[in-house]
This record gives structure tokens, sequence and C-alpha cells, in this order.
């Protein structure tokens, strides 16, 4: 048996933003927590990188919806622990037909969950952001509760708070081996570790460190181009303007969505919910040919909807989406190890649930009955994944 000072009640690997809210929550309830990374911090090829991110309780699935109202206190109570501004209430817009399903279970959702939202007509919307250009006669879901969220500012003042809490923060260590037992052994690049339990939230690399333990995720990695169009008016849709965050729907086979310009003076961010296979260890590699396409949408959609905006980017980055193919997120135990826990797939919108999504792992590892409904979210839903796997 290890000695004691050897011994962690739970490892971390990956310190995401999914990672660090894991670490937190150990920290918080005093357990002795190592949060491994294998890039130097901070870094920009992973998901958590990047200025901003929405936040919103508007929802198709209510279970989403009900963690968001947990979530927006952990936030705040983030921001008041680090004397920092960490979101911005600027609104959620969501335009689309009226007749469009997506936007109809949406606004049954707020409703239900009493979510404070407003129903915007074309007219209405006319008259309130006289320039979107709406070409179909779209009408508005205005989800009040949305904004902005300061990501990089977030994931500092988080790993800050692990570290502050007693937690330890290792990067530039990558897990090299896992060798599960009553003990769960980790060997990195530099050194050993063993812990009671393991908390895998390695995004894109997830399935390099469950494979040599008999599983494989059906995951997959996408490269997503974050593009930001100068606006040919500073501040005509700025924050100052109290323009809000938006999604638009039903235009292409992937919502757009868009938030006010702040990051870089006078440039938008707007971009498409969608990208391009990819090699997470290739990432930093020139864009391809192929990776152009969903850059020409958005040029296209922004000239048709946005005529205060110049319809080129004017500022290119990307960003890792890790998809699962029902876009819910796998927050479970591995099938035949139970002290390793997985957080994965979180398909493009989990950096808002993250502290919700943190809590329910930290659960998990430590044994304790989650505080949600674990259904949507477990591996065995993929019917695929049987014990051939294993």
């Amino acid at each position: 048996m290890a000695a004691q000072k050897d011994l962690w009640d739970a490892i971390v690997i990956g310190a995401g933003i999914q990672g660090c809210f894991t670490a937190y929550h150990l920290a918080k309830n005093r357990k002795r927590v190592l949060l491994l990374e294998q890039f130097f911090l901070p870094h920009s090829r992973g998901s958590s990188h990047g200025q901003s991110r929405i936040i919103r309780k508007a929802y198709l699935e209510d279970f989403y919806t009900q963690m968001m109202h947990e979530c927006y206190q952990i936030w705040t109570q983030l921001e008041h622990e680090a004397g920092t501004q960490l979101h911005r209430q600027t609104g959620l817009l969501l335009l689309g037909m009226k007749e469009n399903q997506e936007l109809k279970t949406i606004k049954a959702n707020l409703s239900r969950q009493r979510v404070e939202h407003q129903c915007l007509s074309s007219e209405e919307l006319k008259q309130r952001f006289p320039n979107i250009r709406l070409t179909r006669g779209e009408v508005g879901l205005l989800d009040n509760s949305g904004g902005v969220l300061y990501a990089y500012k977030a994931l500092r003042a988080l790993q800050d708070a692990v570290r502050q809490l007693g937690g330890i923060v290792h990067d530039g260590e990558k897990v090299v081996e896992i060798n599960p037992g009553l003990l769960v052994k980790v060997k990195t690049t530099s050194r050993s570790y063993q812990a009671k339990s393991l908390v895998i939230t390695a995004g894109p690399w997830t399935n390099q460190l469950l494979r040599p333990l008999g599983i494989e995720l059906p995951l997959q990695t996408l490269r997503i181009n974050v593009c930001y169009w100068r606006e040919r008016i500073p501040g005509s849709y700025g924050v100052s303007q109290a323009f809000p965050c938006f999604l638009w729907l039903g235009l292409y086979p992937h919502h757009l969505y868009g938030l006010p310009a702040g990051e870089y003076p006078g440039l938008m961010k707007v971009s498409y919910h969608h990208g391009n296979h990819a090699d997470p260890e290739e990432r930093d590699c020139p864009t391809a040919r192929a990776d152009i396409r969903d850059v020409q949408i958005v040029s296209s959609f922004v000239r048709d909807h946005f005529p205060d905006l110049k319809p080129e980017p004017a500022v290119m980055e990307s960003c890792m989406y890790t998809n699962t193919p029902d876009e819910h997120f796998i927050l479970d135990r591995h099938p035949k190890y139970d002290n390793i826990v997985i957080g994965a797939g979180f398909s493009g919108h989990g950096f808002k649930l993250a502290p919700v999504v943190g809590k329910i792992l930290y659960e998990l590892s430590m044994k304790l009955t989650p505080s949600y409904d674990l259904a949507p979210f477990r591996i065995s839903r993929f019917p695929s994944l049987g014990k051939a796997h294993l």
C-alpha cells in the first residue's frame, strides 16, 4: 500500500473547464486532488480557450435548463471568490421561422421552467434590432438570462481557486499509462502517481486514454473556425448598444451563433456550430480547403443578415469540438472499473454547464448519489458499445 502522502483521493486528467471544475468541487470538499494537464498552461489546443462563450437557459432539453439554474449560482459564487466579473448579461436572441419546431420546443421549455423570456414578432424585431435584416419574416425568442461568459478569465480564476483550496495542478505532464485497480496508477512523462479514483476529462484525447482500458467511445473530433467580422460603424453590434448574443435556427443543418462585439474592439464573433473532422495532434496545421466551407456559409449569412458588418472575416481562430452522435455529454463510470470516471463529448456546448458537470463528476468519483438524473449521459445509451469492447 502506498504511503498516505503519496496517495491522492482523486486524479483528474485534463485541465480544461470540465476538469478544472471537477478538481474545484473535489478540493472544496477537502479531497486530496491532483489535476494533470499535458500542455503548459495557458494553451489553445483544446476546447476551453478563447475569450468568450454564450451562457443561456434556452435549450431544447429540459434537463440542461434544469442544470443551468445551478450553473448560474456556481458561476456567481466563483465570481465572488475570484473578485472579478466572469459573465455579462446581454440576453440571448433566438431567431427562426414561426413554425420552426426547435423554436417552439425551446419556448415551451422556458415557459414550463419559468425562465423569463419574450416572444418578438417580425415587426418588433425590426424596431428593436434595426441592424438585423430578416429575409424570411423570422420571429424572435429572447432568453433574458442569456449572456457572455468570459472564458479565459473564468478558466484562470478556476485554476487559481483549485490551488487556493489545496488542489495541486501539474501542467506539461502528459499521461502515458493508466493501470486500473483498487488504487489507480497513473504514469506521466515526469513520474508516477496513484489515487483512489481517476477522472478523465481529456477532450479530443479521451479515446487515446480509454483504448488501453478496453473501451472506445463514439467521439468525433471537429475543428471549428471561430470568425470575427468588422463593424462598418464601431459599436453598432456592441454590448453598449444592448445588442444580445444570438442563435439563428433553421437556415442550415446546424445553427449559427454570434456574440456582441467586445473581446476584439470593433469585431463581432459570428460562427457556424459545426466544423470538419480533425486530428487533435494536428490542429495547428494550416487550414485545409475543405475547412473553408463553413466560413463561406457564415460569410453569406453575414452579408444577408448583418448589413453593418463587412462580410469577410477579419480574424479567424480555431477550436476543437468533441461530439457524441446525439450531442449529449458522457458522464459515467467506466463499465469495468468503477473508480474510473469519464466526462467527455461536450459537443461544443459544455463550457456554460461545467459548474454542474464538475459537481457530477466529483460525485461519481466519490461514489456519492448524483444530484441529477444521469440517464441522458450514460455510456450504455450507445448500443454499439457492448461487452465486446471490454
